[in-house]
């Protein structure tokens, strides 16, 4: 049911419109980026962030989203402009599109600790599958920095120029994104967004920097192709080294599960791809127990029927994407044991009374010869995430008709 914004009486008669609606366009998970993936204490002290993102939905207006959320003091950011950037690899914007947003009718924000604040909403043309470029003026450094690591698009910082200037040429380059953590469009009565939530495998591991050939971009371009869905789009969150029941790079996914998909604007479809870090993690240093081994494959059973039923209390689609095969990655080197815990979590992901439906990635990418492996051919090189070969028969695997009107 729509919200209802209420007018002032005249003469008598209190009108009401129905208040602006909003789907999801584009977003990013958030957390502490740590080690490489950190900037300096002060590199976003009075700083100008120029970052690129791809959107699914287009539409003729937009609003930002912004992230302080792990801050534990107000963040205020001067200035937060938009434009289409010339290119998908250059700072370069085209200056006639170069739009100042406003946040409560101020050019400036001042975002609480902990909190996402929305920018108003700008008129903007920005079709289908286009690029956006948003620039952040900082005035202070974040106390602590949130961040989207694993960007696969590269960010531009410059200390020299302006919110709004049109080239960048003394930026310094990193491929992580700050603050930024959503992009929504006006939503029709059929529009709506599909959330993958998973770890570095859905958030693109292997793909091309600035290319946006993850899975879910694939997921997206298919959708938006296709007359009876094309009113979808892509909201990725995924995040690198992402668990299911345990922080690691990141909140784990059932804690995140409110924000990066309950809280989603037009969201009806969510794609649940998590697991092979609590399998992997749990005997990374040494062997555990047979007990402790079925305790993890039942923890992990019990947060998918959480996030079950909390997407069915929230009224969604929620479909569970069976665990892909990692045997022969060095940095987890699983047992049999370990392969025995994902075929018995798989096994409960593709039986009926769970999921709404299941997406068998595990058989589009395993190798049928040795299948706790993946297929050779569909093998970035680490033997645990997929190439980009994999990633697109991943997308082209999921049935559309599970996101049609």
């Amino acid at each position: 049911m729509k919200t209802l914004r209420v007018l002032p009486i005249l003469f008598g008669v209190c009108l009401s419109l129905p208040a602006q609606t909003w789907v999801g366009s584009w977003a990013a998970s958030q957390q502490v980026p740590t080690g490489a993936n950190a900037l300096a204490a002060n590199e976003l002290q009075s700083a100008t962030l120029r970052q690129i993102v791809h959107l699914s939905l287009g539409g003729e207006q937009l609003r930002i989203r912004i992230a302080n959320t792990f801050g534990t003091v107000p963040l205020h950011l001067a200035a937060v402009h938009i434009a289409k950037p010339k290119s998908a690899v250059d700072a370069a914007i085209d200056p006639g599109t170069d739009r100042a947003l406003s946040f409560d009718g101020k050019p400036d924000v001042v975002i609480p600790a902990g909190a996402e604040y929305l920018s108003d909403p700008i008129a903007f043309h920005a079709t289908t599958s286009s690029d956006l470029a948003i620039t952040i003026r900082y005035t202070d450094a974040p106390d602590v920095q949130t961040s989207h690591p694993g960007s696969r698009a590269t960010s531009y910082l410059s200390h020299t120029a302006a919110v709004d200037a049109a080239t960048m040429p003394d930026a310094k380059k990193f491929e992580h994104w700050f603050q930024i953590s959503g992009v929504d469009v006006p939503a029709s009565k059929d529009t709506a967004t599909v959330v993958t939530l998973g770890d570095s495998i859905t958030d693109g591991h292997g793909a091309t920097d600035n290319g946006n050939d993850r899975w879910p971009d694939d997921l997206a371009a298919r959708l938006l192709a296709d007359a009876k869905t094309r009113s979808r789009g892509v909201l990725n969150h995924g995040l690198g080294g992402n668990r299911v029941l345990l922080d690691g790079q990141g909140p784990n996914a059932l804690a995140r599960f409110s924000r990066d998909v309950l809280a989603q604007p037009g969201v009806k479809y969510v794609i649940v791809f998590e697991g092979v870090n609590d399998l992997g993690m749990s005997t990374k240093d040494a062997e555990i127990s047979p007990e402790d081994h079925a305790a993890l494959v039942a923890h992990i059973l019990g947060a998918y029927e959480q996030m079950i039923d909390r997407a069915h209390t929230a009224g969604l689609k929620i479909y569970g994407a069976t665990i892909t095969p990692y045997q022969g990655f060095i940095f987890y080197h699983p047992t049999a044991t370990n392969e025995a815990d994902r075929q018995k979590i798989n096994a409960w992901i593709r039986a009926s009374g769970h999921f709404d439906a299941v997406l068998d990635f595990d058989k589009i990418v395993a190798d049928p010869a040795d299948p706790a492996r993946l297929l050779p051919k569909f093998d970035s090189g680490d033997h645990i995430h997929p190439n980009q070969s994999a990633y697109h028969a991943i997308a082209e695997s999921i049935p559309l008709s599970l996101f049609a009107k």
